[in-house]
């Protein structure tokens, strides 16, 4: 179906190849994840395959490539639209229709298709991806994992050969992410398309089978392996891509990985031995020391755009020197609660104290002054060209001297992984690095509180760590930070506590280990337990929250220097 024969390719922006000689067949039926650190080059190599490159984005290229028989270069997008249909990571960018009926319709529109055979057609897709309830409702009001849904089906609904799937768990909570995986796979099963995933989540996408993994690396693809193949191998952590959890306990219990035939799924991995090897390298979770000082408190807030109620009567107090992860499923209120607290909404009930003190009436740049907040959606956050000006544009406000923006924006640039590229436009990022330059814009100006909403969204494990240490060191030095995020290592390894909102109301407010290991709250929260956590209760250890907690322990000491 699609064959890459020593290909190059080059954008006209830039002074060296993006992609480096690529040898690459994929067969008819084969799935396929496709995975790299950002900036690998694995985005530029799936445009490659639907047409925007060299189409709406140009350069040079060598070599040659095929898909379905069709040269690239000498395709137009619509005809390679016919071949390859594509999910995008930002499924709102992709909406047409007003309903979600026009929107999985819109392209048998466009062929004049018959309105009978059209809405048979929908209805068809819409039951095939679960939204049959959801037909006349408009796109941009479903939930995450429904907005992928519709973007699935409307590109389904053409029944291209080969289907092409970008970052597709970004954006989505652990068990909609879970489910998104299910789903791809279920059309799978049934439809036997070509299936291509550019992911570098590689546990949640291993939750459905895999027939093969390429890794690419700096334009070049390092390995073509099956899952097993891979895991066995010492090429995650060479190139900077989050081993699954349960890999990493293994090792760590001087397990060896070399006799398993299968070591994607997690429940298969119960043994005496791995019982026995887990037990001993269990250690003792330290008591965590509890917070005095209160920053923020919200007493009794509630907040709803019109008659729907949103935040329901929330009770919440932030510790100066905290660093706490709000979780829980999309839709839940997780941003609309950020929102209240920056500003962007107007407080409706309840109070809002700094210190004590009310700031209920603070404008929102007031608020700015000690609170930093980054979008999910950071892109709405750069307003400039250029790397350096969109970092240094918050200090030049407030009038620090050139002297000082300077040695700030650098020193910002580099732990953020972007020093390299401080004189480069934002335009020639990848989706990870704008949103590196997004953080490192509010990061520079130190607030007291600091709220990110999925700061590691789009990142690779080494960019990942890279910035947790960075907001390690922040929250060391006394700044408070409160993550909403969808990623369960990162609540682990980094929050000391975990605040859940289910419906706009606070049902637990624990340790991450206690909230992973509750069964009621993983539902709750539309969350997934762990696979550490299902590595030991699998293996019947006698206190399995007890050895996550001090696995995480462990993994803490040893990435908290570095």
């Amino acid at each position: 179906m699609i064959e890459f024969r020593n290909f190059t390719f080059q954008y006209q922006s830039q002074a060296e190849p993006t992609l480096k000689e690529i040898q690459l067949t994929i067969n008819q039926g084969e799935k396929i994840l496709i995975m790299g650190p950002s900036g690998s080059g694995k985005s530029t190599l799936g445009k490659c395959l639907n047409g925007i490159i060299p189409q709406n984005e140009q350069g040079s290229f060598t070599g040659s490539l095929t898909i379905n028989d069709k040269v690239f270069s000498e395709a137009s997008i619509y005809d390679l639209s016919l071949d390859v249909g594509t999910v995008l990571q930002d499924t709102d960018s992709q909406f047409v229709g007003l309903t979600v009926a026009e929107d999985i319709a819109f392209s048998l529109e466009n062929e004049m298709i018959k309105q009978s055979e059209m809405r048979e057609a929908v209805n068809y897709w819409s039951k095939k991806t679960n939204l049959a309830a959801q037909l006349e409702k408009r796109p941009q009001d479903l939930s995450g994992g429904q907005k992928q849904r519709v973007t699935m089906a409307g590109v389904l609904i053409d029944e291209t050969p080969i289907l092409l799937f970008d970052e597709p768990l970004a954006n989505l909570d652990p068990q909609t992410g879970y489910e998104a995986i299910q789903m791809i796979d279920q059309l799978y099963q049934s439809q036997k398309f070509t299936t291509i995933i550019i992911e570098h989540r590689l546990e949640e996408v291993l939750a459905a089978p895999i027939d093969r993994v390429i890794l690419m690396d700096e334009g070049r693809i390092i390995a073509d392996l099956t899952p097993t193949e891979l895991l066995k191998s010492d090429l995650l952590a060479k190139y900077g891509i989050r081993e699954p959890l349960y890999i990493t306990a293994l090792k760590r219990a001087g397990i060896s990985l070399a006799d398993f035939s299968d070591l994607t799924q997690v429940d298969q991995l119960v043994s005496p031995e791995i019982s026995a090897a887990l037990a001993k390298a269990q250690g003792t979770f330290k008591p965590l020391l509890k917070k005095e000082e209160a920053l923020l408190t919200l007493n009794n807030l509630s907040f709803g755009f019109g008659d729907e109620p949103v935040i329901k009567e929330v009770d919440l107090t932030l510790y100066k020197g905290e660093m706490v992860s709000l979780v829980g499923h999309n839709g839940a209120g997780k941003s609309t609660l950020s929102n209240l607290i920056t500003g962007f909404h107007s407080l409706q009930t309840g109070e809002l104290l700094w210190k004590g003190h009310s700031i209920a009436t603070a404008s929102i740049k007031e608020r700015a002054d000690k609170i930093g907040y980054v979008l999910q959606n950071s892109s709405q956050m750069l307003s400039k060209n250029m790397i350096f000006e969109e970092v240094a544009l918050g200090l030049e406000n407030r009038g620090a001297d050139p002297e000082t923006i300077q040695e700030k924006v650098f020193d910002t640039l580099k732990v953020c992984g972007l020093y390299e590229f401080r004189n480069w436009p934002i335009s020639a990022l990848s989706h990870g690095q704008k949103r590196r330059v997004a953080i490192a814009a509010i990061l520079v100006l130190e607030p007291e509180l600091l709220i990110l909403d999925e700061p590691t969204a789009g990142q690779d494990y080494y960019h990942y760590n890279e910035m947790m240490v960075f907001l390690r060191k922040l929250n060391q030095r006394g700044i408070t930070i409160l993550m909403i995020t969808h990623d369960m290592h990162l609540m682990l390894e980094y929050t000391q506590r975990t605040i859940v909102l289910k419906e706009g109301q606070i049902i637990a407010d624990k340790t991450p280990a206690d909230v992973l290991s509750s069964a009621d709250l993983v539902a709750s929260a539309s969350l997934r337990e762990t696979s550490l956590y299902r590595l030991a209760k699998n293996n019947h250890l006698a206190d399995a929250a007890g050895f996550v907690s001090a696995f995480i322990q462990h993994e803490e000491a040893s990435y908290g220097g570095k």
